[in-house]
């Protein structure tokens, strides 16, 4: 292929094209396209605004663990399920007692399920989480959901991944390596995937026989159970280290994939750094909710205990207090204050507001902003934790 030169380019000649694109646009007509062009169509299939559903099957894993299946409900306006890459997530929405909540599960089911028509969601309690409770209280078979369309960029991506993977999940992070395993069993992705499954004995496995099953009828898919609380012939022991990730490495290049708790994280991460691999072959998912940010090694020893925030929505303003160990998104949503959301995790952008005055802390493993927004004061709430009383101003919530 050979070299342009963009210097040698004559921007005069492109002047020529006007006359043609001018009779072009004069002669096209000016009806506007039909709703059902094909190409419409598909961006509304692939990309609805909702998605309406309802509860077909429950399945219980564990105590406090839960698998969902939810199939299309035509009767509420959605005939087919839209298509998902594995390893991505839906945000389901919520109302609890009147306050209209979301939250980000990853799908467990395979994209070509969403083609027979159903998603699988496997929700686990989380200490203190005010939706997985209130779903595992209240989901029944025939209760109707309502989620966004399938998003997230935890998938795999030949032009940036290597060909092997080691993934790396712990407890119920194991729900997208569940989905791209089935994926590469069907055929849908062509990868290599050595899977490391943190748990604390065997009885906390979860999906044990269904990996087993998945695991046998390839031979691109090897699981390796890490129990830390438990040692067993069979199974490894601890955590997972360098060692254990260099144990089960392939001859040539790999990436990590990991899904798991804040503190597995941290403690992987690390471990990471001492095999140095190149950044674009550390892919994490989202966090989810990020608690506790005092633990973080950067986070200021003279934060206070309690902050104000002023908030404003389309011109109107409110102040309300809250702990400065919450983001700014979960303090306005214990106030009953809707902020638009998705991830919940810095990535998506969805909560994307402008901090007026103030100082915050934001966790650098989530600062998924752009230059521009730090540049020019703008933050994510899901992941921003206010250091003083702080002035903000956030989109509406749609």
């Amino acid at each position: 292929m050979s070299n342009c030169n963009l210097n040698a380019l004559d921007p005069m000649k492109f002047t020529q094209l006007l006359p043609m694109r001018k009779e072009e646009v004069a002669a096209a007509p000016a009806d506007p396209l039909p709703k059902d062009y094909a190409v419409n169509a598909l961006a509304r299939a692939l990309h609805p605004q909702r998605q309406f559903l309802k509860v077909a099957a429950i399945t219980e894993l564990e105590k406090d663990c839960k698998c969902y299946r939810l199939e299309a409900d035509p009767a509420r306006g959605t005939s087919a399920c839209a298509y998902f890459a594995a390893g991505q997530y839906l945000t389901v929405f919520l109302n609890v007692d009147g306050m209209p909540i979301n939250r980000a599960y990853s799908i467990s089911s395979s994209p070509k399920e969403a083609l027979n028509g159903f998603y699988t969601l496997t929700i686990k309690y989380v200490e203190g989480g005010l939706a997985s409770r209130y779903i595992l209280d209240t989901w029944e078979v025939g209760t109707p959901v309502e989620v966004s369309a399938p998003e997230g960029t935890f998938e795999y991506q030949p032009l940036r991944d290597a060909s092997h993977v080691i993934a790396v999940a712990g407890g119920s992070g194991i729900t997208p390596f569940l989905s791209l395993a089935k994926a590469i069993v069907d055929g849908d992705e062509d990868f290599t995937m050595t899977l490391l499954y943190g748990s604390r004995t065997v009885d906390n496995i979860l999906f044990r026989e269904e990996f087993d099953r998945l695991a046998a009828a390839t031979d691109k898919l090897n699981v390796v159970h890490v129990l830390s609380h438990e040692e067993r012939e069979g199974y490894e022991h601890g955590f997972v280290t360098a060692e254990l990730i260099q144990k089960y490495d392939p001859s040539g290049p790999y990436s990590v994939f990991l899904c798991g708790p804040q503190q597995m994280y941290r403690f992987v991460d690390g471990e990471l750094e001492k095999l140095g691999l190149e950044p674009k072959y550390i892919r994490h998912e989202l966090f989810g909710e990020f608690h506790n940010p005092k633990q973080e090694a950067d986070y200021p020893a003279d934060a206070p205990e309690t902050v104000k925030i002023t908030v404003t929505i389309q011109g109107e303003s409110c102040a309300v207090t809250g702990s400065a160990n919450d983001s700014i998104f979960q303090t306005l949503e214990k106030h009953e204050i809707a902020v638009p959301s998705r991830c919940r995790s810095g990535e998506c952008g969805w909560c994307h507001s402008r901090l007026i005055s103030g100082k915050v802390y934001i966790p650098k493993a989530l600062d998924g902003r752009r230059l521009a927004d730090s540049k020019y004061g703008y933050v994510h709430p899901c992941c921003t934790f206010p250091l003083s009383d702080i002035e903000i101003e956030v989109p509406v919530a749609k």
